[in-house]
């Protein structure tokens, strides 16, 4: 029984001397720890300062995604202010968007030749049904919604749906595609009333991401609802994939 005791104690002992690793440093990779220590938590950064970080603090070695987090004043709940929209981004996204087009009959030929990845109709919806998110634009003609109908829940829940306000419900669908393909993207309010997107590959380094952040904040702001009051654009966060994120001088977007 004694030692049973001391050898309970010594356990004891064990775990209190034992040293817990800070909160911000669980599960955190070595090249993150080492990221984060070029960047001020504490500072709100100009615009080109932000990107130059972005582009050096990217801790993984595949090519990352440049995030922006933007929050706004904006109400969800109300339908005019739960904004939805695209740009086009100027220095491309540096990667490859792959793109789904629901279309039959002339559209959907000019839809492959224009360079859409998947093309079709209830063949597609049946993929969909059964678990299939291969693609990242889904574009359709105005009499596929009908059918699309059956899977709107899915592609809604997945952001994927096509909308008439992005353009990708359309009759001009091999027009929609090229401009996909070279770049354009969708942003969209969240329940939150934040805009999460990417806006390139850190690749594109920071000639590209500057023209492509200055492009979307461009449109974010001309997509400012009437009915907005008080600050609509309140925080920006930028962020590589994995990496930290990086407060941005909302004076310097000016």
């Amino acid at each position: 029984m004694a030692e049973k005791k001391q050898s309970a104690q010594r356990a004891k002992s064990s775990t209190k001397e034992r040293k817990v690793a800070p909160v911000e440093k669980r599960g955190r990779g070595k090249k993150y720890l080492e990221a984060i220590k070029l960047v001020d938590r504490a500072k709100l950064y100009p615009i080109g300062e932000a990107i130059d970080l972005l582009v050096a603090t990217s801790p993984v070695k595949f090519d990352a995604t440049a995030e922006a987090h933007i929050q706004t004043g904006l109400d969800p709940k109300q339908a005019e202010q739960n904004i939805r929209g695209t740009v086009a981004m100027p220095a491309g996204l540096g990667k490859n968007t792959t793109i789904l087009v629901f279309a039959e009959g002339a559209a959907a030929t000019e839809a492959k030749k224009a360079g859409a990845n998947f093309v079709g109709s209830e063949d597609l919806i049946e993929k969909i049904k059964n678990g299939w998110l291969g693609f990242d634009v889904a574009i359709a003609e105005p009499s596929m919604m009908v059918k699309i109908g059956k899977i709107g829940k899915i592609l809604g829940t997945k952001g994927l749906m096509p909308n008439p306000k992005t353009g990708t419900v359309t009759k001009e669908v091999a027009k929609v595609v090229e401009e996909f393909k070279k770049g354009k993207v969708e942003f969209r309010l969240d329940k939150d009333a934040i805009i999460h997107m990417g806006f390139g590959k850190i690749s594109l380094k920071q000639d590209g991401l500057m023209s492509n952040f200055t492009a979307l904040f461009k449109a974010l702001s001309h997509a400012r609802p009437a009915s907005a009051k008080g600050t609509y654009l309140q925080k920006v966060v930028l962020a590589s994939t994995m990496g930290p994120g990086i407060r941005v001088d909302l004076s310097s977007l000016a």
